[in-house]
């Protein structure tokens, strides 16, 4: 594709692409409706009605880019608190310091420390989620979020944990935040239907993609909690940073992916990472054209056969692995450093799980066969290197 330069790509925009038709599905999707050709759909009782593309912008520094962003009609931005050691955050602040307040929605995350299995702990403390969380607001240079996610929920404990879920509660009463919510890439499914059954959350960031392999699970929970009035947001949307190789030769058809996540209309918005102009002119025409087309089709059946570098989260290596190591977790460390291109995240989450810098150093023969053909024992030794790598290499 030929590069787009920041002032050539100013100049192009959705108002050049056309109005096409809409996916019909959608269409009678009662929380759908477009404005100025962009489609919009209302993020559950939040009632904050969002573009179906949003931006995520972990990986992004270059303030000029979420501008632009804006600019053609993104409106929903998500950080969070550990976001490039919070340089993340301060960029998005010093960004929107002095735009009218309610013409952007603000995301951001903060996590609270647990056990390993996902459960409150004696780490668990509500005085350092607190702490945390005030020094994000004061990075971001605003008087409230819109939306205050903790970070990282795998266990449903967790979402009934009442010192934590006091705390949030009593930063919406001061308002300091407008909504509560939780992200989630880990037991997905269990975590969405339990806070549908719960008077708690309002928003969930969950990861959705073509990839999963419990697909039927997580659409019957996302449709339980979109009906009980909670906002859907997208996230991990490309499966593997929208490359289905270590190396980078093979593109995925990031296009086809999207459009795949918003068939699903109980799904509100997504958040694709972006890093260029060329990535988000890429993304800019789904603001108004969501409709799969038949290559598009095509193209995700050929990648889906592809092993790519997105854990589908089948959990069969779980009992296979006579180490018991957290496979699913050390496949999402090595999709940070080769699908993402993000080396620190992937030596942060190995620090996490405590694994060492050979976890298969015991084993002759590996025993864990992949549902994606996944090379288990390659990936692990290569990616766990990362643990004897000093952090300020990385970054």
């Amino acid at each position: 594709m030929k590069s787009i330069s920041r002032r050539g790509f100013l100049r192009t925009g959705i108002a050049g692409a056309g109005m096409v038709a809409v996916s019909p599905v959608l269409m009678s999707a009662a929380s759908s409706f477009q404005e100025n050709n962009i489609i919009y759909r209302t993020l559950g009782k939040t009632g904050i009605k969002v573009p179906v593309i949003s931006f995520g912008v972990m990986r992004s520094d270059n303030s000029s880019l979420c501008k632009a962003a804006y600019d053609k009609g993104i409106r929903f931005f998500d950080t969070a608190h550990g976001y490039q050691d919070g340089n993340n955050e301060m960029m998005l602040g010093n960004l929107f310091k002095d735009y009218r307040r309610d013409s952007f929605i603000l995301a951001t995350k903060v996590k609270a420390e647990t056990g390993r299995d996902g459960k409150p702990s004696d780490q668990t403390s509500p005085d350092k989620f607190l702490e945390l969380f005030n020094s994000s607001l004061s990075r971001l240079k605003m008087d409230y979020v819109d939306i205050l996610y903790v970070h990282g929920v795998n266990n449903p404990e967790m979402l009934e944990y009442k010192p934590i879920v006091a705390t949030i509660k009593k930063l919406k009463k001061d308002g300091k935040i407008r909504f509560m919510g939780f992200s989630t890439h880990k037991n997905e499914p269990a975590l969405i239907s339990a806070a549908a059954d719960m008077d708690t959350w309002d928003v969930i960031l969950t990861t959705y993609n073509y990839k999963l392999a419990y697909l039927d699970k997580i659409n019957e929970a996302i449709k339980k909690a979109a009906s009980a009035g909670i906002g859907i947001v997208a996230m991990k949307t490309m499966a593997g940073g929208g490359w289905l190789d270590k190396e980078k030769t093979r593109p995925m058809n990031t296009a086809a992916a999207l459009k795949w996540v918003l068939s699903n209309p109980d799904v509100h918005t997504t958040i694709p990472g972006m890093t260029s102009f060329d990535q988000l002119e890429l993304n800019l025409p789904l603001l108004t054209d969501i409709t799969l087309t038949d290559k598009e089709k095509s193209d995700l059946l050929a990648d889906n056969s592809v092993p790519g570098l997105f854990c589908s989260g089948c959990k069969q290596c779980i009992p296979a692995c006579p180490n018991n190591l957290p496979v699913p977790e050390l496949m999402r460390a090595y999709m940070y450093a080769y699908g993402y291109s993000m080396p620190s995240k992937a030596r942060t989450l190995l620090g996490e799980l405590g694994t060492n810098s050979d976890p298969c150093s015991n084993c002759n023969e590996c025993s864990v066969n992949c549902s994606r053909d996944f090379r288990i024992r390659e990936k692990i030794t290569d990616v766990s290197r990362l643990v004897n790598v000093s952090p300020d290499f990385l970054a």
